[in-house]
């Protein structure tokens, strides 16, 4: 793939969360609608594109602890909080930000976390776990080495000590196992295929309001 390509030829050990998602996208995988903005103007535009609210992150290879470095803002709802988070970001003190992602916001109060670790005797390993900033306080999270097989996938569901979370919840529908069978079969696919990638995060992965999972952040490691 011509992401990876570039990225390996310019000696990144990272994506972008943009080119991230970029690549992911380029297999199937689900995610947000966002563009990249250098400029205020820019990032206006981007927003009526997509239409508010609107979340605004800090981009670039480098930035791959966003929310430690406190380079996301959420549910912006119009041009001036758009235009107030662009300058708080872009002004930053400690982090030099040079363009910002203008994404999508998702409506779900469900996340998961998804992802690819390569391991030293295993090879390429798919992860699935209860997501979000909880990720490392629940430590609920099943592995499977690749290739996965449907069967597989569904068990690493079944796994999950907060499996319950999968069913409905809130008056909103069950998640959409086999869309989500398909993103973890998936992910094993891309390790198999691309020596290069060492690590694949997606966390969160949200479920949307309508049971289907969509990728809200990304980041891949190369390496």
């Amino acid at each position: 793939m011509d992401l990876l390509k570039e990225a390996l030829e310019q000696g990144l050990t990272s994506l972008s969360e943009f080119d991230s998602k970029q690549f992911l996208a380029q297999y199937g995988i689900p995610v947000t609608l966002e563009k990249i903005a250098a400029t205020a103007e820019a990032a206006r535009e981007a927003a009526k594109e997509i239409g508010y609210p609107v979340a605004l992150k800090g981009s670039g290879p480098g930035l791959l602890h966003k929310t430690e470095l406190d380079l996301i803002r959420l549910n912006l709802k119009n041009e001036v909080e758009l235009l107030e988070a662009f300058g708080q970001l872009t002004a930053h003190s400690s982090c030099p930000v040079k363009e910002v992602l203008v994404q999508q916001m998702i409506a779900g109060e469900r996340e998961l976390v998804a992802g690819l670790v390569r391991d030293p005797q295993f090879g390429p390993s798919v992860l699935l776990g209860l997501g979000g900033v909880l990720t490392e306080v629940l430590k609920d999270v099943v592995f499977r080495v690749a290739p996965l097989t449907r069967w597989d996938a569904f068990q690493m569901m079944e796994e999950l000590r907060g499996r319950k979370i999968l069913e409905a919840f809130r008056g909103r529908p069950p998640v959409d196992r086999e869309a989500l069978a398909d993103l973890i079969i998936t992910l094993g696919r891309i390790g198999l295929e691309n020596p290069a990638i060492r690590e694949i995060d997606l966390n969160p992965l949200k479920i949307q309001t309508d049971g289907q999972p969509i990728a809200v952040d990304a980041l891949i490691i190369l390496g």
